[in-house]
């Protein structure tokens, strides 16, 4: 079977099984398996697919159908322009975690800062950090032992192993060094709202790194606590919050002793991040 036939039929069985991407993901997939451009496909549609990858492209599609993310089937997931491996031990990296760097790399760009990533996943924040301050190092630390191996794996294929460190820790228990810098996307969804995510996230991503207790700030608030521990004097703390959270933990940092320099919002206009430092 051609190229153009390949898709369209995978696109057609993606749509039946209610995908709404189910073109752009019947693509996706099928130019991962062949190590090609989704550009290619578009180019090249009229040349024969062998029956080794229509095996490889069917067993992709049944796992799409079941409504495995694109990412996990991949193995990838791109975040700043760059792709990071990730499995359903991490997170899929989000473009609404990019809003948490911009201003960050903006204040420290050219300094030498060391930085801590708390609940680091992939390592794609810190990761990305390092890339653009050239001069920095850091550490990533989360409790699952998994993710920190994805996370190594991914400092490797970007150069970063000798400026990085990732190891595995409950944060009640960390008591390394002092930090410019404590950035964290913690699980922030109240119990209350986990019914309400999609399969996609409840069948596959780590429930772990999600709820976040009755109201969806237990993990906020030991990031919060500890940061008064682990930031050096005028540095930055930086968490990513969940919708309808930002007056409560605006709160909690005033009463640490947080003072707020910015607050970014997604693109729905909620308050997505918050930048406080140390009065």
């Amino acid at each position: 079977m051609i190229l153009e036939n390949t898709v369209r039929e995978a696109s057609i069985c993606l749509k039946n099984n209610n995908i709404n991407s189910h073109e752009l993901d019947a693509q996706i997939i099928l130019s991962d398996i062949m190590g090609v451009t989704r550009e290619f496909l578009l180019v090249n549609n009229n040349i024969p697919i062998s029956n080794e990858i229509r095996k490889k492209y069917n067993c992709a599609i049944k796992r799409r159908i079941n409504r495995e993310p694109i990412a996990y089937i991949t193995g990838k997931k791109e975040f700043w322009s760059r792709d990071f491996v990730v499995s359903r031990s991490t997170l899929i990296p989000r473009p609404e975690t990019e809003l948490l760097l911009y201003k960050v790399i903006n204040y420290f760009k050219k300094k030498n800062i060391n930085i801590l990533d708390i609940g680091t996943g992939s390592g794609c924040i810190l990761l990305t950090l390092l890339k653009e301050l050239t001069f920095s190092k850091g550490i990533g630390i989360d409790i699952s032992a998994k993710a920190i191996q994805i996370a190594k794996i991914n400092s490797k294929r970007l150069g970063l192993e000798f400026r990085s460190k990732f190891n595995v820790f409950d944060l009640r228990n960390f008591k390394e060094g002092k930090y410019n810098l404590v950035i964290s996307n913690p699980p922030y969804i109240p119990l209350k709202d986990m019914k309400n995510l999609s399969e996609d996230i409840i069948k596959y991503e780590p429930l772990v790194a999600l709820r976040a207790g009755f109201d969806g700030l237990d993990l906020i608030k030991k990031v919060i606590y500890k940061s008064n521990y682990l930031l050096k004097k005028n540095g930055l703390l930086v968490i990513e919050i969940g919708n309808n959270q930002y007056l409560k933990v605006s709160a909690l940092l005033k009463r640490s002793n947080f003072r707020e320099v910015s607050k970014e919002y997604d693109y729905k206009r909620n308050v997505r991040c918050i930048i406080v430092t140390k009065v």
